[in-house]
């Protein structure tokens, strides 16, 4: 079946940022002295930066305002993505073979703008995307099916022909309930969780090298 659009995640998937990423999170937790699960960032991927600092509040009793949190996430991490932070192996190079064959080409993450923006652009694939959404477009995350339905729509495409890309195991569980064929891709914050991503995904990948065109083309 051809699939018409295509709907990627971004940490993790298409930029190698996951270690400054769960960096970012994981530094409110020690300086507070929290403990927390060995897989919290498995869980808190999906979320968005306003819903995880509310789950740190709420769950893990964070003594900090959504603000403070937010203002030192961005101290560490907004440089990163502004002048370290690169692409994944092959993927400019998929992203323009989707775009030659047709194929719609768009971006949703948790993610905030001025972190994704900067980021694509001093990649040079920002203008590559038909749309760059994050959670906060929304009002939702990507651990709820409306968000990939109104992904979607907004988008102008059929959810029975779009395809999502994702190296969180739990967004990809969420992003099939709502209908989209999923591709899992690997990336090394998620190791532990391969074999499960393989089995809950329609294909996962080691690098972008690796994709399958035909089911695209």
């Amino acid at each position: 079946m051809k699939y018409t659009t295509c709907i990627f995640d971004f940490d993790g998937t298409l930029v190698d940022s996951m270690p400054y990423w769960s960096q970012k999170m994981l530094n409110i937790l020690d300086e507070n002295h929290i403990n927390y699960p060995k897989d919290i960032i498995r869980h808190i991927t999906p979320l968005g930066d306003v819903e995880i600092a509310k789950y740190f509040q709420e769950v893990l009793h964070v003594n900090l305002s959504v603000e403070e949190m937010i203002k030192q996430m961005d101290a560490f991490a907004l440089p990163k993505y502004r002048d370290t932070i690169v692409l994944k192996e092959g993927v400019a190079d998929y992203l323009k073979l989707l775009r030659e064959n047709g194929c719609s080409v768009n971006v949703l993450t948790a993610s905030p703008h001025k972190m994704v923006d900067v980021c694509l652009k001093r990649n040079g694939i920002f203008h590559m995307f038909d749309h760059v959404f994050t959670c906060d477009d929304f009002g939702l995350t990507k651990s709820d099916v409306r968000i990939y339905e109104e992904a979607v729509r907004r988008i102008g495409a059929e959810m029975s022909r779009t395809a999502f890309f994702d190296d969180n195991i739990n967004a990809i569980r969420t992003a099939a309930k709502a209908g989209l064929f999923t591709v899992g891709v690997y990336d090394k914050s998620g190791e532990e969780f391969e074999e499960q991503m393989k089995e809950a995904s329609d294909v996962f990948v080691k690098t972008f090298a690796d994709l399958p065109t035909q089911f695209l083309m």
